[in-house]
């Protein structure tokens, strides 16, 4: 019989809502979440005590052990013998050809030191096999020797590359410093080749297949110490290691507080990694060792990899021998380099994830590549467009030694638009990228570009002054009424043009204040600094003053500052007198002149004025204060 207060077991999920049967089954249920982590935690408290049960079983897996070496033809002390032996052999081929070709290759290309190095790896290996191949003959014996050469190989692959990428800085400003970061890339090397000789063991007793409990109880014998070896060569060299990662100055604020903080999340990374590693191993999904060694090598080395490469991205564009895309190649490569981390990180981690919850690799790769095309290439042209404006604006800046106004004298028309050009063709490069990669994972696009059409319609529309102002911009560029640098008045302000926008001009004035106007009140224009200037003097002297003598005192004094080096290469015209301009009650007003390039006025009027002051004093000609002028009808 039907009862109304349950459902039949088949929809027992379902409930009646309005004559419908609504499905609430995928509704989060709290109870099922908390009942998930209490498993959870009795998983792990379970796994940890039959961790510490399995220690009990380390004697008889050791016994194993030394069954599997007699019945594989050797001994423990046989192997740890032929172990040390290869590994010996194939570091002193290595270092002695490592060495050898690096002599000879010392004045050769970044290419041909490459290729060497790689033609040792090669001779150390082949020699390495052909020595296991003699001492163990077959069988897991030689797969055990052959592991430990390739592992030393790699070993000293890992460390000189450490020591390359921490000592590159040594190059730069960092010289003073070599010798502290030739300690850290010793205590660091000492971590990594413990860390390199855990792994490798980890591997061999993979191939003898011993048990868990001694692999479990070598991971964290030797875990420990590792983790706290390379904690101990952080901390110590915290403060070369943060300058190594601030890298050439200038420096970004960014990249400096990075570079303060990062000592204490490479040592907080280490802390989450090793708990990582033992939580995975009490709940037994143990992690492969490679792939954590890896992933601490990459994270370690990613901030010191991007210095070097920005330092010599830098110097690429600063050097006018390297042609544009060349230096913008440069740029592009520290974003590319990023990538190759981050897929190298996904591939480790993300791959035995995806691959447990049943995702097509092959269509996330497809995906994601097309992805990073897309944001190489637009990288690589923002790179273009920054590179050619930076060069540019270099090029404006006077080179001009020990002044430090010269930064803020006025640029070109060429100087003045090429900012305001750059940030239209960087927000064209990055729309693109959006929606290029929308499109590439398979969003429509259609409808929201028809949206933002709509939108910017109605802004048009509803915001008539913001167009003003956005036209009257255009076209005083076009007019070129101003630049970057120079001295103008409005008919609301004064001041150096210190910014440009799309809709408004802020002008710093000689007090200080900047004031920022909108295109469209700007009304006239006056530019003080657009080609030369003639500035005009006034001086009141007494009426029985002779005035030949003046104009001879202020020819003199002309041809002295047209011979002075810091004033000629300004002045247009020498400074001369213009005879008596008027007589005023019973003084004298005589007139003086220059002309000189617009902005270099004032150091020659102030030069002027000394020269003139010290000559009349000179001479004995007495300057007259101009009359005060008095109300007549105040009381």
């Amino acid at each position: 019989m039907f009862d109304g207060r349950a459902l039949d077991s088949e929809t027992s999920a379902e409930a009646l809502k309005g004559g419908e049967i609504v499905d609430t089954t995928a509704e989060p249920d709290i109870t099922s979440l908390i009942s998930g982590f209490e498993q959870l935690a009795e998983r792990f408290v379970s796994g940890l005590f039959g961790r510490f049960a399995a220690l009990g079983d380390v004697p008889v897996e050791l016994e194993s052990l030394r069954a599997s070496l007699v019945a594989g033809g050797t001994s423990l002390l046989a192997l740890l013998f032929e172990i040390v032996l290869v590994v010996l052999l194939v570091a002193s081929v290595f270092i002695l050809l490592a060495r050898r070709l690096r002599k000879a290759s010392a004045t050769s290309s970044a290419w041909r030191r490459f290729f060497a190095g790689v033609a040792a790896t090669v001779v150390a290996l082949v020699i390495g096999f052909i020595a296991a191949r003699l001492l163990a003959g077959s069988g897991v014996p030689l797969q055990t020797l052959r592991l430990w050469t390739v592992a030393t190989v790699l070993g000293f692959i890992i460390l000189a590359a450490v020591r390359s990428l921490l000592m590159a800085s040594r190059r730069s400003e960092f010289a003073e410093r070599s010798v502290h970061l030739a300690a850290l890339v010793r205590d660091l090397s000492l971590a990594i080749g413990l860390a390199i000789i855990s792994v490798a063991l980890l591997g061999t007793l993979r191939l003898w297949s011993v048990g868990p409990a001694l692999g479990d109880l070598l991971r964290t014998g030797l875990g420990i110490p590792i983790y706290l070896l390379f904690a101990w060569a952080v901390w110590r060299h915290r403060r070369t290691m943060a300058v190594a990662v601030a890298g050439p100055r200038p420096r970004g604020r960014w990249r400096t507080l990075l570079a303060k903080m990062w000592p204490a999340i490479v040592i907080a990374f280490l802390i989450i990694t090793f708990l990582s590693t033992q939580a995975a191993l009490t709940l037994g999904a143990s992690l492969r060792g490679s792939a954590v060694l890896l992933t601490g090598l990459v994270f370690l080395a990613a901030p010191h990899l991007d210095a070097m490469i920005g330092n010599w991205a830098q110097r690429g564009l600063e050097s006018p021998d390297i042609s544009i895309l060349a230096a913008a190649g440069r740029q592009t490569a520290r974003f590319t380099v990023v990538a190759i981390m981050i897929a190298m990180l996904g591939t480790l981690w993300a791959t035995p994830l995806a691959a447990g919850f049943g995702i097509d690799l092959r269509e996330v790769a497809k995906g994601a590549s097309g992805v990073a095309l897309i944001m190489l290439v637009a990288a690589f042209l923002w790179n273009v467009v920054g590179t050619a404006t930076a060069r540019a604006l270099r090029a404006e800046l006077p080179a001009v030694s020990g002044d430090e106004e010269a930064l803020g004298a006025p640029r070109s028309r060429l100087g003045t638009l090429v900012p305001l050009i750059s940030a239209v063709g960087k927000s064209s490069i990055l729309a693109l990228a959006l929606l290029s990669i929308l499109v590439s994972i398979g969003v429509n696009v259609w409808p929201l570009i028809a949206g933002l059409s709509v939108f910017g319609l109605a802004i048009g529309f509803g915001s008539q002054t913001l167009v003003k102002d956005v036209v009257s911009g255009l076209f005083f560029l076009i007019d070129d009424a101003f630049r970057f640098g120079e001295y103008i008045e409005t008919s609301g302000a004064k001041g150096t043009v210190e910014k440009i926008s799309v809709r408004s001009v802020s002008l710093r004035h000689q007090r200080g204040a900047l004031a920022t106007i909108p295109y469209g009140e700007i009304g006239k224009i006056q530019n003080f600094s657009r080609d030369w200037m003639i500035e005009k003097l006034v001086f009141r002297v007494a009426f029985n003053t002779d005035v030949e003598k003046v104009r001879k005192i202020f020819k003199k004094i002309g041809q002295e500052m047209s011979a002075n080096p810091e004033l000629a290469a300004d002045m247009l015209e020498p400074f001369k007198s213009q005879g008596i301009a008027e007589v005023e009650d019973g003084t004298l007003v005589i007139r003086a002149k220059f002309k000189a390039k617009a902005g270099r006025n004032f150091m020659i009027r102030r030069a002027a004025l000394i020269a003139v002051h010290q000559a009349f004093q000179e001479h004995g000609i007495q300057a007259v204060p101009k009359p005060l002028t008095s109300n007549p009808g105040a009381a």
